[in-house]
């Protein structure tokens, strides 16, 4: 599991427009709030999701990125960003099936999806805040915000 203090762990998944899009691209360029949810067309997921969108300025601006994974496909991605109108990227950690999610520590094996993660990258790549929460838990986006106005 990932730990504050440490480097986040790289990667690149597509997004619903099916661009690849990786952390090693915002380094040295954003903060990123990469926000880990199990899936796609869920109550509690599209409420969270929603929040962000409803607050977007907050967390996409020309010092922060707002990243959000899971397990779904990019095509079940394309479709939920489209009704819900989310502009920003939700990357699909299908295959290797959660990899990503494991590799921070995020991830429900036995049900096969990532928890409600939430980690705040710096510039540099450093984990500078997280929480993990129970699939049935929603987050306070307040406290991203909190963070970010730190880092």
């Amino acid at each position: 599991m990932v730990e504050v203090g440490q480097q986040a762990p790289e990667f690149a998944l597509k997004d619903q427009n099916n661009q690849v899009v990786s952390l090693a691209d915002l380094r040295g360029v954003k903060n990123v709030v990469l926000v880990f949810y199990p899936y796609a067309f869920t109550r509690v997921c599209a409420g969270e999701l929603c929040a962000i969108r409803d607050d977007l300025a907050s967390f996409e601006n020309d010092d922060v990125q707002v990243l959000t994974v899971s397990v779904d496909t990019p095509y079940a991605h394309k479709v939920w960003a489209e009704r819900e109108g989310f502009t920003f990227p939700l990357l699909a950690d299908f295959w290797p099936h959660g990899a990503v999610s494991q590799a921070y520590g995020c991830f429900d094996a036995v049900r096969g999806c990532s928890t409600r993660g939430t980690y705040v990258i710096d510039r540099a790549g450093v984990v500078r805040w997280l929480v993990v929460n129970a699939i049935p838990d929603a987050r306070d986006q307040a406290e991203y915000l909190t963070v970010l106005a730190g880092v």
